[in-house]
């Protein structure tokens, strides 16, 4: 296996665990402000929405980092690629759930709010 893709495989991996659940920091220097973002981008259309957005937003984050560790880690380490099995899937899906479940309660004690909550803006007259 040639080097390209050793670094490719590297720099895939270490994105995915800065994605993932699996260190302390990363939810509140990652994760949240990218599901906070995203949420701010759909309920400036759909006002109604910040709330599942940030969910969702967290949530993709999260199955996207721990997708991303094993496809690059597959890249690097193995001689040959192999599928992401039905275990893996299930097993990543509900850590996320978990830790979705925790964004939910943050939501819902009003930690995390709409951007119009924190900078309210008003129309000019």
């Amino acid at each position: 296996m040639g080097w390209k893709k050793r670094v490719t495989g590297g720099i895939v991996s270490t994105i995915g665990f800065l994605l993932s659940p699996l260190s302390w920091w990363n939810d509140l220097v990652v994760n949240v402000p990218l599901a906070v973002a995203f949420a701010w981008c759909i309920s400036f259309f759909q006002p109604g929405w910040f709330e599942p957005s940030v969910v969702l937003g967290y949530w993709l984050t999260n199955v996207l980092g721990f997708w991303m560790m094993h496809k690059g880690a597959e890249q690097l380490l193995a001689k040959e690629a192999r599928g992401y099995r039905l275990r893996q899937v299930l097993r990543d899906l509900a850590t996320a759930s978990a830790y979705t479940l925790l964004i939910l309660i943050l939501l819902k004690l009003h930690i995390i709010k709409p951007l119009g909550e924190i900078f309210p803006i008003t129309p000019p007259k």
